[in-house]
């Protein structure tokens, strides 16, 4: 894990790679859980048996299921002491490549593209990309934008 002690150590990293998380599977439970959350139950994500003649051969994680594990994978990847508080501000843009079969396991990496300084902190906007174990394009690339409050 990358440690800044302060904002002014991050502004160093600014279009540093800052790392990887550790792996995450995908399980049928919890695309089911977030199916039931969101109220997005198409049988590619919920219906075993009909998604194992599919194109995938199996269940695949919704798009926005894996967009929703990045603050966890994130977590793993980095971290700024000294803060009172972090939190999401957004997205500046978001792609799914690729999808992810049920089973398998996805890691995040992550670049910090930039820090903005503002009046109360400062603006992280990082490029995180999820990859696929064994998989060759990423299943997810959002660019996020967090709001970093010392």
């Amino acid at each position: 894990m990358q440690r800044f002690k302060e904002l002014d150590d991050c502004e160093q990293a600014v279009g540093s790679h800052l790392g990887y998380s550790g792996w995450h599977t995908a399980i049928q439970q919890q695309i089911d859980l977030f199916a039931k959350a969101t109220g997005d139950h198409p049988w590619i994500h919920v219906d075993q048996e009909r998604a194992a003649s599919g194109p995938f051969g199996t269940t695949i994680a919704h798009g926005y299921l894996t967009l929703s594990l990045v603050p966890k994978l994130v977590w793993e990847i980095y971290k700024v002491d000294g803060l009172s508080m972090g939190m999401n501000y957004g997205s500046n843009k978001v792609r799914f490549p690729s999808p992810v079969p049920v089973g398998s396991r996805v890691r995040a990496g992550a670049e910090l593209v930039a820090l903005t300084r503002g009046a109360n902190g400062a603006q992280a906007t990082v490029r995180v990309t999820i990859e696929l174990d064994g998989g060759d394009k990423p299943v997810c690339v959002a660019e996020t934008v967090s709001a970093l409050v010392p």
